[in-house]
């Protein structure tokens, strides 16, 4: 037997994806879909539970997988109150503010408390791993010029830090010494500045704040953003689908496949071209506002994510950013086996165990 054998869970809106981990060694990921017309009778994610919970399990069962040979249950964090980056267990305080809802609706928040129930049943330990409110942003980075509003980070910390860790191993430092800015380019974009195993500054890709992305409409001319809210046009649902869902390249171009808008440009479409030149250009502004968060001091800058394979894009940005520091690509977002090193390196002791509250 390992000495660590993981359930790893990563719920999203329409999927449920699992793993299976005897120490380091996968010994299977699956990828469950959820068709609309099965999910449709739920009256929203949360109702959900137990139907996850019993597609998780049915899948043990056909990979021949015990339950009780289980040491942890992991699952990917919820989108929860501000907390330091890290692997945190997974107790009731947590799973009250997940099902609550109070700081925003994610399926993640359904993977916790189906992780918490697990491992009550079994009487083992539930953990998250780097939720994506996890801030540790410096106090000038809060700041905005309203009192009564502040800067709150909601961003690709799963991915993100895991990233950090590979490239500050590559470059031959620690985590702890890598200096380096981080974007992640998905459905969502985010742009981390690194320092010191924290990240300072970040975009709250959640909200739309930052570049605009495939569904996500960015940061906004704030008067034109009041006026188009007060327009009588929209519903406030509606608004904040405009800004996170429906905004961003789905927004100018009906689609956010960018295998599609990359055929279109080669087809002739100067829409299409001129959007994704602009999507770049803001994604190497933001960079460019990271690396002054850091002082200029950069070890590299790291470009991940779905959309990191993406060589059109890629080169958009590296031509405009490579002067403030070399540019490496790490394609794609390894979540599970983010969440699988991140819970090994807590249970092997070589990180803290963080207690939500």
């Amino acid at each position: 037997m390992p000495d660590q054998r993981l359930l790893l869970i990563n719920l999203g809106s329409t999927s449920t994806k699992l793993a299976v981990f005897d120490d380091r060694h996968c010994r299977f990921v699956e990828t469950i879909r959820h068709p609309a017309d099965v999910l449709a009778p739920f009256e929203d994610v949360s109702a959900q539970h137990d139907f996850r919970k019993s597609a998780i399990v049915d899948r043990l069962r056909t990979h021949g997988v015990d339950p009780r040979s289980l040491t942890a249950i992991v699952s990917r964090g919820g989108v929860l109150k501000p907390v330091p980056a890290g692997v945190y267990a997974i107790g009731p305080e947590l799973v009250a503010d997940a099902r609550s809802s109070r700081y925003g609706r994610h399926a993640c928040n359904v993977g916790c408390e189906i992780a918490f129930d697990l491992a009550a049943e079994l009487g083992i330990v539930a953990l998250m791993v780097d939720p994506p409110t996890c801030d540790d942003l410096c106090d000038e980075a809060r700041f905005t010029g309203l009192p009564r509003i502040t800067r709150r980070a909601a961003w690709h910390a799963l991915n993100q830090r895991a990233t950090a860790r590979r490239l500050a191993a590559d470059l031959g430092k620690t985590h702890g010494e890598l200096h380096a800015v981080i974007a992640h380019l998905g459905g969502g974009i985010s742009i981390g500045a690194h320092a010191g195993g924290r990240v300072i500054d970040v975009n709250n890709c959640l909200d739309g704040d930052g570049p605009f992305s495939p569904e996500r409409a960015g940061s906004l001319p704030t008067g034109a953003l009041v006026s188009l809210c007060f327009s009588g046009a929209h519903t406030e649902e509606e608004i904040r689908r405009l800004l996170a869902g429906k905004g961003g390249l789905f927004a100018h171009l009906g689609t956010t496949d960018g295998e599609e808008i990359e055929r279109r440009i080669r087809g002739g479409d100067l829409a299409a071209q001129k959007t994704v030149d602009a999507m770049a250009f803001q994604v190497a502004k933001s960079i460019g506002a990271a690396a002054c968060a850091l002082n200029g001091r950069i070890d590299a800058i790291a470009l991940t994510g779905g959309l990191a394979h993406w060589s059109r894009l890629v080169d958009l940005i590296r031509e405009r950013v490579r002067f403030l520091a070399p540019v490496r690509l790490y394609p794609g977002e390894d979540e599970i086996g983010a969440l699988a090193a991140g819970a090994l390196r807590a249970l092997a002791g070589e990180e803290t165990i963080r207690q939500y509250g």
